[in-house]
């Protein structure tokens, strides 16, 4: 998967996506990361990609012709098909299963703003537009890389153990486990019994109540879509 980042500070996500997971998809040639910088698409000696907004207001807002020439530029020279999001707090929330879905992408084309916002008009550049939840960013680069982390980690063969990425939050609705290694007693905070009876069966049985528990506790919201289960299962 080709992931491309356009941004006014493209220097910010190398030393992210250089290490850990997106470092090793990288490695492996599973992921490549092309970070560009909307200026180069200016063509005043300030490199300007903003300015006042029409109506008065205040702030910036930047300006649509370096986003469409660098948009069309990227996507005409990319080796593969790609998908441009756009990171906004008036996209659609970004959830797991979009995760999954772009994973299945072969480029993404990650689009940052900053300032007080983006010209109306480059929206009709963006495939989709995505947000990380009800909160404003300074711009959109730690939501871009969010994304891409996200995403790239559901790459086949990016993570060592294929189930790992099956087990964690989201996955089947639900919030994970709680998740617990030695020692087995911490302080007086002793470790389930259950899970050092080396009974699989139980095991499954407890992580899964209590992946329900969980969800009840921190995230009633997400109950909906399982209630059924959870009304077989009770408290």
């Amino acid at each position: 998967m080709d992931i491309h980042f356009l941004s006014v500070i493209p220097e910010v996500f190398g030393p992210y996506v250089n290490a850990s997971i997106l470092g090793r998809a990288q490695a492996a040639d599973l992921a490549r990361f092309f970070a560009h910088d909307l200026r180069d698409w200016t063509h005043d000696r300030h490199r300007t990609v903003d300015d006042a907004p029409f109506g008065g207001g205040q702030g910036m807002l930047m300006k649509p012709e370096p986003f469409f020439e660098a948009v069309e530029a990227i996507r005409n020279s990319s080796e593969v098909p790609l998908t441009t999001i756009f990171l906004s707090p008036q996209g659609a929330p970004f959830t797991q299963a979009k995760a999954h879905e772009l994973s299945g992408k072969p480029g993404l084309l990650l689009v940052s703003g900053r300032y007080e916002g983006m010209d109306e008009r480059v929206f009709s550049l963006a495939d989709e537009v995505v947000s990380l939840g009800d909160f404003v960013l300074t711009g959109g680069e730690l939501a871009a890389m969010a994304v891409a982390d996200a995403t790239v980690r559901l790459i086949p063969g990016v993570l060592g153990n294929e189930r790992s990425a099956l087990e964690e939050s989201f996955e089947d609705g639900l919030l994970e486990c709680a998740q617990y290694t030695r020692p087995a007693e911490f302080r007086g905070m002793a470790v389930p019994d259950v899970l050092l009876s080396g009974d699989h069966g139980k095991v499954d049985e407890w992580r899964r109540r209590n992946a329900l528990e969980r969800t009840r506790r921190f995230r009633p919201d997400l109950l909906e879509a399982v209630s059924g289960e959870v009304s077989d299962r009770g408290r």
